[in-house]
């Protein structure tokens, strides 16, 4: 293999595909990266058996071939080079780096060693727009929490049904959904579960890009792909096992009636909270109580170490007086994830699950259960 590419474009992509290469121990292989010639393309390929990530850079190909070098070593050292193009030629396994003054040479390994990436040519797929897919995906792949127990909620559920796409998310004490509207409806109702990881690698790699991504359909996998700005050849794409199991009926959750419906302004109760977080003590507590006479929301926290903290903020309430108790993180991760300037606050009771949506937007709900008294 012998290519010709400019110092910035290498810089890049090995810096979307060193992402998810870490210390392996017992398959050293996977701290690597797959460089290899592709009609006109250079593409860089790594994986750590659950996920993988392919990229491909347009350069001058001399002559084709493979090479497999330490990703993190040869991303360091391409950063130090100056901005200049940059000649990459393997020979016997070794890779030959020359640029400007630079000639240097990084020991490799054999190709053929490398894991297979999967290839998703027959594979249904359908097209979503990038940009909204990112957006839903950062409002809800944190809450997402890694358990032994139940797989099934360490991961993202993805529903593809009629123009819809659903994805939602919990961590057993709260919960998040997000609608995405389709230009045109799938054939068929699918759902899988994809792991934490490459939801976030999704949003890392691909959030800003205007455009489509393709999500391909496999029994076991499946495959985000971004195409080129100027072209339908793939730039980058991001393929993962899918988590097995039933992901549990979260629909039951979300409470149908409520006791007490508040609208209150967004950046003032989580300025609030936060406030009060201050003097919330080991359990994170903050307590709201609903005053429907004085059309105003109270925010109480208290910890003997420390002191305590109690504000006021106006609201429109529908329903009678309610107070609850809760971990003000999963509050201010809700408030965070919506971006109105006003916010609906539903409480079905005192330790009944609760609902936070955005005015003006039906996309979006957030269940969060209140501290249960001792």
């Amino acid at each position: 293999m012998k290519v010709e590419i400019l110092k910035e474009n290498l810089k890049n992509g090995l810096s979307v595909v060193e992402k998810i290469v870490g210390k392996n121990l017992s398959l050293p292989i996977l701290d690597n990266v797959l460089l290899s010639t592709e009609d006109g393309f250079l593409s860089l390929s790594s994986t750590d058996l659950e996920t993988a990530i392919k990229l491909w850079i347009l350069t001058k190909i001399v002559k084709n071939g493979k090479a497999v070098v330490p990703a993190r070593l040869f991303s360091s050292f391409v950063s130090l080079l100056p901005n200049e193009k940059i000649v990459l030629e393997e020979k016997k396994q070794g890779l030959y780096i020359e640029c400007k003054s630079f000639k240097n040479q990084v020991q490799g390994f054999n190709p053929e060693e490398f894991p297979l990436i999967p290839e998703f040519k027959d594979f249904e797929y359908l097209e979503v727009d990038n940009k909204k897919l990112c957006h839903g995906l950062s409002q809800i792949v944190d809450i997402a929490s890694p358990s032994q127990s139940r797989p099934e909620i360490s991961g993202i559920y993805f529903i593809f049904s009629k123009n819809l796409i659903k994805i939602v998310a919990t961590d057993s004490f709260r919960l998040a959904e997000k609608n995405i509207t389709l230009d045109s409806p799938v054939k068929k109702d699918i759902a899988f579960i994809l792991p934490q990881k490459p939801a976030k690698e999704i949003i890392n790699i691909l959030d800003g890009k205007d455009g489509k991504v393709k999500i391909y359909f496999g029994s076991s996998q499946t495959m985000f792909e971004f195409p080129m700005q100027e072209s339908a050849h793939p730039q980058v794409q991001i393929i993962s096992r899918l988590i097995e199991g039933e992901y549990p009926n979260y629909e039951e959750i979300i409470p149908k009636k409520f006791k007490t419906r508040v609208v209150v302004k967004r950046d003032e109760f989580l300025n609030q909270i936060k406030a009060a977080s201050l003097f919330s003590g080991k359990i994170n507590e903050v307590k709201i109580a609903i005053n429907p006479e004085s059309k105003e929301v109270e925010i109480f926290a208290q910890d003997p170490d420390i002191g305590e903290s109690r504000s006021t903020i106006p609201a429109k309430i529908e329903g009678e007086a309610i107070e609850s108790s809760f971990n003000y993180k999963f509050l201010a991760d809700g408030l965070n994830n919506i971006k109105s300037s006003e916010v609906a606050f539903d409480m079905s009771g005192e330790e009944g699950p609760c609902v936070l949506k955005p005015i003006g937007d039906t996309s979006y709900i957030y269940v969060v259960m209140p501290i249960k008294a001792n």
